[in-house]
């Protein structure tokens, strides 16, 4: 079995006009919630072997705010190719750089990461997918199980949801509420 951690980055800011949208930072809900889904991933002992990382500013502020929660080894592959991919450029980074790691992340932006995530769905909870289709939030993490040995064998439809979490409902639970909306 593999599994898949898709995960949209967490909130940016949209403070400085002027500044290009692929060196946007996070806002402060986002430097909250990335720390946050970190903690919740740790607690559901979520740990990625290998994660793929648009090289974006606000995919690798929130990369930076999950890795004080992982353990053990990691490999970390920051990718322009991510950055404004699609959904076929999602399965396609996936594919060439999952390897035969068992647990993969990809840290990315939407709306390929929802398009990718509604790809790749076939069987699981149907209440997950719908909330998917609904909205994937920043800072939302889908976990979606397959079965392979060989991301390069990756195909749509081949996945089952087995978990959909988005920091609002992590806040009910456990955490300060913070301020801001998610988009």
């Amino acid at each position: 079995m593999a599994r898949l951690l898709l995960l949209r980055h967490a909130k940016s800011s949209w403070d400085d006009a002027s500044t290009p949208d692929f060196d946007r930072p996070l806002n402060i809900r986002g430097r909250s919630s990335a720390p946050l889904m970190g903690r919740h991933m740790a607690d559901h002992s979520l740990f990625p072997e290998r994660i793929l990382c648009s090289s974006a500013r606000r995919t690798r502020e929130t990369l930076a705010g999950l890795l004080p929660h992982l353990s053990g080894d990691v490999d970390i592959r920051l990718m322009r190719s991510i950055y404004q991919a699609s959904e076929e450029g999602y399965l396609s980074v996936l594919r060439q750089a999952g390897g035969t790691v068992k647990s993969l992340m990809l840290i990315g932006h939407n709306p390929g990461m929802q398009d990718t995530a509604l790809s790749l769905i076939g069987s699981g909870n149907p209440a997950y997918v719908d909330e998917i289709r609904g909205k994937f939030p920043t800072a939302g993490l889908a976990v979606i199980d397959f079965d392979l040995s060989d991301w390069s064998k990756l195909a749509p439809g081949t996945g089952r949801i087995v978990a959909f979490f988005r920091p609002r409902e992590i806040e009910v639970v456990g955490a300060p509420a913070l301020a801001e909306a998610d988009d």
